[in-house]
This record gives C-alpha cells, structure tokens and sequence, in this order.
C-alpha cells in the first residue's frame, strides 16, 4: 500500500472523507503509527537488524573528529547506538567499549582520570543524540581526524511528509503485507470519538497484525540453519 491508499482506507475504516478526518490529523496518526511499528521491529532480538528500507543509505554515520573535543552529537533520528568506532594512525577503525561513572566502582571523575589526550578507549552515551569519548583524541598523533569517528545506530522511521502525500506514491519501509496495520492504529483515535463501537474490533485487529508481523520478522534469517544438538542422557 502506498500513502494514498493507506489515508484511503483508513478514511474508509472510520467513514470519514477529506472533510472530516482532515489530511494534516490523518498524516500526523499515519506517522505516529509508522514510528512506532518501526520501534517494535528494531527493538526485536536477532541477527537481522531492521532499517526502514526507504532510505537511500547505511544506518552508518562518519563524523570528523576534533583535537581535544571529547563530546559528539548526531541526528535526533538515531534511537539506539549500535557500535562506535574511532581511526587509528594508520586509516584502520577500532572498535571502542561504553563506560558509565557509575559503573566504574572509581571516585576519580572519568575526566580526570582521562585528562590527557589520546587514542579514545571508551565512549560514555551522555543523552540519546551525544556521546564523550575517553580520553579526547590527539591531534593526529595516534588518531586519524578526518573521518575519525563512525557509529552503526538503529533510527527511527523515515516518516511521510506532506509532499509526499500530494504525491501519493510513497510506502512505508515495512513488509508490504503489514502496511494495514497503520490504517487501524490511525483510524483508532479518530473512532474514539466518532465510532467508538469500531474500536475494540480494530484493537484486536492490531494485536494480530502485530503479533503476525513479528513473528514473521523474527524468522527471515532462512539461509542459516538451525542445528539442534541432542542432550546427553546418563544411564544409571
């Protein structure tokens, strides 16, 4: 389903026209609903990481670090860091390790007890879009500034915009077999008010759609094998 039919059919879903379920409410609940689906994909255990397939690139991002600098911020799209890499002298990257104060057991602040500039052995995450690293890199002595820091991260939906509903061509980055599923979670607040004796019935229909969505993202690694070892049994 592309934008177009899914504000087609979550109108058609509640009985609502252009008139009374107006274009910016309805692309306001389609996003809310898009967002969240992604949330519950990305946050699935397994080797299969989901990304919105309607970005045109990595979920990878490469930063240029600066002498001294120990704090980094990036895209408020990044929900989850993935790894932090920082380039050695030599153009190769190195994975770095998370660290917290507390987590520590020291009395000596993470600052202090990396005051002196250098190769970035950990990162501290100080909010969900910033990192600091320690200690802060050098000046290309055991770092390499340009294109220093990379980070793999888990982002958000790449939600539709206005433009992109005038145009109407636009699906959501998701098995196309769920896309309905954002025509009920939309439709649910505007019957809330209007239907409400719809609701329960789309309520279940997203427990369902929900429960089916994940259950198939959870299988999709069909090229590895699963092996079942049989447990030893000790005879008496």
């Amino acid at each position: 389903m592309n934008i177009s039919d899914i504000n087609s059919e979550t109108r058609a879903l509640c009985d609502a026209d252009t008139g009374s379920y107006s274009a910016a409410d309805l692309l306001r609940r389609v996003n809310n609903a898009y967002e969240q689906v992604v949330g519950w994909l990305i946050n699935l255990d397994g080797k299969w990481e989901f990304d919105d397939t309607n970005y045109t690139n990595f979920p990878i991002g490469t930063y240029t670090l600066v002498n001294s600098q120990g704090k980094y911020s990036f895209n408020d799209k990044f929900l989850q860091l993935m790894d932090v890499q920082i380039m050695n002298d030599q153009g190769n990257y190195e994975i770095i390790k998370p660290i917290d104060q507390k987590d520590t057991q020291s009395a000596i602040p993470l600052r202090e007890e990396f005051k002196t500039d250098g190769f970035p052995l950990f990162y501290d995450k100080l909010s969900s879009d910033t990192i600091e690293l320690f200690p802060a890199p050098d000046n290309g002595v055991s770092v390499t500034l340009a294109d220093g820091l990379r980070i793999y991260f888990k982002r958000t939906a790449d939600i539709f915009t206005s433009a992109e509903v005038t145009t109407g061509t636009k699906v959501p980055g998701f098995d196309s077999t769920f896309h309905v599923i954002l025509c009920y979670m939309a439709a649910i607040p505007y019957c809330m008010s209007y239907k409400k004796d719809r609701v329960a019935y789309y309520e279940r229909e997203v427990a369902r759609l929900k429960q089916a969505m994940v259950k198939q993202f959870t299988k999709r690694s069909k090229d590895e094998r699963n092996i079942i070892t049989p447990k030893r049994i000790n005879y008496i």
